[in-house]
């Protein structure tokens, strides 16, 4: 056998290994992935699923044009307003989470504490539950006649003698907005109350692996130079926490900009689609309407929002840097 052969042979057994995975990918994922974004510059519909059906026809961007423009004939819909909305409820679940979950980090941190690892077990229990049970639970505790929430609110409101009518509120129904000056409406607080418990047990525990990272030499030395703890807590606990925290809350972003189950299961994008997101109404135009092309089209919207911001986060927070470069 020559040593070209050797070599050779040598340099694909790496390949081999990996071939069986890759045909899967490529059959389960590639070719999907491909197809849709043919779709999504065709007519593609009901007529042409059927068996020896004719070819789609070839639309262009049009497709494209409609979504972005608004001109889709469906009730309820606008782009602009489910963009924007999909971009403040990203941004404002992942904020909460982080500063929630980078606390609730710090004091189960503390050294004095006891029983830290039970809490720790407890906390993370609500990501073991599947998404459509918490969807479906926090609806009905959001229940106008029989919920938890207004029972709850009923209970507190005796004791300062409030009426108990005043606590039978349509949380995910109402559509009136309860702050006049903020044009958001009950049920975006509602999903935000379930979001919030739903998502701050993963971020304390990467905060947690953060700080228990840090080296403690280094309090140490900046209370020897005079620091106090806030000034450490400046320097030092937040410069180690940002690596591991900022691209965490770009996944996070990602989850929450795409969190299908609480917008269809529990709000079900109500009031007149004010809570609908964008993956939500990519899910309805091929499932409630059977606008397939036009579905494709979304998708492929929906990927190239999140890839840009995706990448325009990562590059403003240096989310891959290094902690020497911050």
């Amino acid at each position: 056998m020559s040593i070209f052969t050797r070599v050779n042979r040598r340099s694909l057994t790496p390949y081999m290994f990996i071939a069986p995975a890759m045909i899967v990918m490529a059959i389960v994922t590639i070719y999907p992935l491909i197809f849709q974004f043919w779709m999504s510059f065709t007519n593609y519909g009901l007529a042409n699923l059927r068996q020896g059906a004719p070819a789609p026809d070839w639309v262009g961007l049009e497709n494209y044009v409609k979504i972005l423009t608004s001109e889709l004939a469906i009730p309820n819909y606008s782009f602009l307003r489910l963009f924007l909305y999909n971009i403040f409820w990203a941004l404002s679940n992942v904020t909460i989470h982080i500063i929630l979950g980078v606390a609730i980090a710090l004091l189960l941190n503390h050294p004095g504490l006891k029983l830290k690892r039970l809490y720790r077990a407890l906390y993370v229990l609500p990501v073991l539950i599947p998404p459509i049970v918490v969807a479906t639970t926090w609806r009905n505790m959001f229940n106008q006649d029989a919920g938890a929430i207004n029972m709850l609110l009923g209970l507190v409101g005796q004791v300062f003698r409030i009426p108990p009518e005043t606590f039978q509120l349509d949380w995910l129904r109402q559509v009136e907005d309860p702050i006049s000056f903020i044009p958001l409406p009950l049920s975006y607080y509602a999903m935000l109350i379930a979001n919030i418990w739903l998502g701050w047990p993963l971020n304390a525990v990467v905060a947690t692996g953060a700080l228990q990272a840090i080296p403690k030499d280094l309090y140490e030395a900046a209370e020897i130079d005079g620091a106090g703890k806030w000034a450490s807590f400046k320097t030092i606990t937040l410069t180690y926490l940002r690596p591991a925290m900022v691209p965490f809350a770009i996944y996070g972003f990602v989850v929450t900009f795409n969190l299908f189950s609480l917008a269809y299961f529990m709000s079900a994008g109500g009031p007149f689609g004010r809570t609908e997101l964008l993956v939500t109404q990519a899910y309805r135009l091929v499932n409630e309407r059977q606008l397939y092309a036009v579905g494709a089209a979304f998708a492929v919207v929906l990927f190239v929002i999140l890839l840009t911001i995706s990448l325009i986060t990562n590059r403003i927070s240096k989310a891959t840097a290094r902690y020497d470069d911050f």
